[in-house]
């Protein structure tokens, strides 16, 4: 039987917070102990400025960013800056979503270990690690 989505609704900008706090606080503690700070904030879609930045011209190509320096690349001579932040994409990942292949909060949760990834300067191996800790 099919679904009938005529009075479905996207989830909202507070729903994606939600389940952005639940793939975090599902993070191991230490991972979330190093990041420290790093802020997450949902959207509905990057900015124009962002996209041109990254020579994306659909918005929907980007799920997530991480708007920052990473560990890696962070010194005690750094002056004070901006706080990190990871950006959610509510649309691009609910466009992801829409393929069926995955839960909506695995989706949130592996944009955000991606892009929280980047924080530490993590390679993808790295990331997928953390990832299978969370998803589980």
């Amino acid at each position: 039987m099919p679904t009938d989505w005529s009075n479905a609704t996207a989830p909202s900008l507070a729903v994606f917070e939600t389940l952005a706090q639940t793939a975090w606080n599902k993070l191991p503690a230490d991972f979330r102990a190093l990041a420290g700070d790093v802020v997450i904030r949902v959207e509905d879609f990057a900015a124009d400025d962002i996209l041109d930045e990254l020579d994306i011209e659909d918005p929907y190509e980007l799920t997530g960013l991480y708007q920052g320096v990473s560990l890696d690349r962070k010194s005690l001579t750094d002056t004070t800056r901006e706080p990190d932040m990871v950006f959610l994409y509510r649309r691009a990942i609910l466009d992801e979503w829409s393929d069926g292949e995955e839960e909506l909060g695995d989706l949130v949760a592996h944009v955000l270990v991606h892009e929280i990834g980047h924080h530490f300067g993590f390679s993808d191996d790295d990331m997928d690690a953390i990832e299978s800790r969370v998803s589980g």
